[in-house]
C-alpha cells in the first residue's frame, strides 16, 4: 500500500516562518556541505529508492524566514516550539502530542534526530515531520468514542496519539502494506503500555494493525468517523477514499500536492478544505494474485468489550475521580501543573528563503520584521540576563497516582495486576 510507513511527507511550503534545525550533522542520509555564508540552508531530502515505487522531489524544500519550529532538547521542547508556530492549536492535541515520545518511535543510532522537525525514512520506517502529524491531529477533530482508521499506520506513532483521545470506547485501526512494519509497530506500541506513565493519565483506545493494499479494502467494510491517509492519493482514487468515510465524517489526505480536508456531509455531499501544500510519495497501486483477482484486506472486526474489561474501565476511572478530587482538595482548584524546567529562550534570527528546484537554487532575500525591532532585542536580552541569575529548578520526577492507588487496595496481587494491565512500573 505505501512506500514508506506514515506517508513520506516533505515539510510543508506553507507561510509560517520556520528556523531549521540547530544542526545537521547527524542527519542520517544527508552529506556535509559548506553552506554560503549568512544564509542558513536545508539541503533536499534524498532521493527516495525506486524499489518503495517513490518519486524525487521536484520542489524538495522551502525555507522561510523567521524562527517557528526549532529543534527541541526533548519531546517537551519539540511541542514547545510547534505550539509557538501555530501547529498544535487545540488542548487535547497538545496533551496527546505530550503524552507520546517520538523518540519512542525511532530506532536507537537514529533517536539524536527524533525532536528536529524533519521527516525520518530507514528502509520501510518513516515518520512524518512533527508538524504534518500536528495539522492532521488537528483537521481531524477527534472526539471520544470516534471510529479512525490510519491508511500507513507505519510505525504507530500517530495511531498511539489518536488512541489517547479516543478513549475505551473508540476505534482504532491501521492498515500497513509491509510486514516488518506492522511487527515494528506491534513492538513499540507494547512497549507504550508496558512502560508510560501516560497509559495510565488516559484512557486508551489501543490500536489494531492489519497487512495491506489500502486500495484493497473489503467492500464490506464497516464505515468510519475518522480517516487519515499517509501517502499522496491519486486523483482517481479520491472517490474511493470519500466512500471510507460516515456522513458527517472527516478525511485528510494529500491530494494533488495539497493536504486536503474532505468532509462528508450528506451521503453524496461534501467540503473540501484545502490545508497546506506538501509533498507526500504516492500511493502504491495494487498487485493482482496470479488469479487475477484483488487481495481484499479484511479490516478487523469491531470487538464488544467484556464486562470484565468493562468494569476494569470503570474501577480505574472511579479511582481517577478520587485522585481528582484529593489533588483539587490540596492545591485549591487542582488546574495547576507542576513548574516545568525552564527552557532556553530561542531567538529568532535573520534568515533567507532559498528554493531548490532540480538542479538550480534561487535566493532572495525577505526583510525580517524584527531586525528593525532595535529596542525590543535589547529588552529581550535584558531580561535573559536576569534569567541567567536566577536558580534553576528542576520539576520532581512524575508519579503515577493510579498505580500508587491501585497496589494500595486491599485486593488479592492477581486483580490489582488485572487492574494495571499487567503493566511494569
Amino acid at each position: 500500500m505505501f512506500t514508506a510507513a506514515e506517508g513520506g511527507a516533505a515539510h510543508p511550503g506553507r507561510g509560517r516562518s520556520r528556523t531549521p534545525p540547530r544542526s545537521r550533522r547527524s542527519q542520517p542520509g544527508r552529506s556535509e556541505r559548506a553552506d554560503p555564508p549568512s544564509l542558513e540552508v536545508e539541503p533536499p531530502p534524498p532521493p527516495l529508492g525506486p524499489a518503495c515505487g517513490e518519486r524525487a522531489y521536484c520542489l524538495s524544500v522551502i525555507l522561510n524566514m523567521g524562527g517557528a519550529v526549532s529543534a527541541g532538547e526533548d519531546n517537551d521542547e519539540l511541542i514547545d516550539n510547534l505550539k509557538e508556530a501555530q501547529y498544535i492549536r487545540t488542548e487535547l492535541v497538545e496533551q496527546a502530542f505530550r503524552a507520546v515520545d517520538r523518540a519512542d518511535y525511532y530506532l536507537e543510532e537514529f533517536k539524536e534526530n527524533a525532536y528536529k522537525d524533519l521527516a525520518w525514512k530507514h528502509g520501510n520506517i518513516h515518520l512524518s515531520a512533527p508538524c504534518i502529524y500536528s495539522e492532521v491531529m488537528e483537521a481531524l477533530d477527534l472526539q471520544p468514542g470516534l471510529s479512525f482508521l490510519n491508511l500507513g499506520s507505519g510505525t504507530g506513532y500517530l495511531s498511539s496519539m489518536v488512541g489517547l483521545i479516543l478513549g475505551p470506547f473508540g476505534v482504532n485501526h491501521g492498515v500497513e502494506l509491509h510486514s516488518d512494519v506492522i511487527e515494528y509497530a506491534k513492538q513499540k506500541l507494547d512497549f507504550f503500555i508496558r512502560t508510560s506513565d501516560s497509559f495510565d493519565k488516559f484512557d486508551f483506545c489501543e490500536p489494531s494493525f492489519v497487512i495491506g493494499n489500502c486500495l484493497e479494502i473489503s467492500p464490506d467494510c464497516s464505515q468510519y468517523d475518522r480517516v487519515y491517509c499517509g501517502a499522496g492519493v491519486q486523483k482517481e482514487h479520491e472517490e474511493y477514499m470519500k466512500n471510507l468515510l460516515k456522513v458527517g465524517g472527516i478525511l485528510v489526505m494529500p491530494l494533488e500536492e495539497k493536504l486536503t480536508k474532505i468532509t462528508r456531509t450528506g451521503p453524496s455531499a461534501w467540503e473540501t478544505k484545502k490545508i497546506l501544500a506538501v509533498s507526500f510519495a504516492p500511493l502504491i497501486q495494487p498487485c493482482h494474485s496470479e488469479s487475477g483477482k484483488p487481495r481484499l484486506v479484511q479490516l478487523p472486526p469491531v470487538a464488544v468489550r467484556s464486562l470484565q474489561d468493562l468494569a476494569r474501565i470503570a474501577i480505574r476511572g472511579t479511582i481517577k475521580k478520587i485522585i481528582h478530587q484529593e489533588t483539587v482538595s490540596k492545591n485549591g482548584n487542582g488546574l495547576k501543573n507542576t513548574p516545568r524546567f525552564k527552557r532556553r529562550r530561542v531567538r529568532r534570527r535573520r534568515m533567507e528563503t532559498i528554493v531548490f528546484l532540480d538542479k538550480e537554487v534561487f535566493a532572495s532575500r525577505i526583510s525580517n520584521p524584527s531586525d528593525d525591532n532595535s529596542c525590543e532585542a535589547l529588552e529581550e536580552e535584558r531580561r535573559e540576563e536576569e534569567e541567567k541569575t536566577l536558580p534553576e529548578t528542576k520539576p520532581d520526577p512524575p508519579v503515577n497516582f493510579l498505580r500508587q492507588k491501585v497496589l494500595s487496595l486491599p485486593l488479592p496481587d492477581p486483580l490489582k495486576y488485572y487492574l494495571l494491565y499487567y503493566r511494569e512500573k
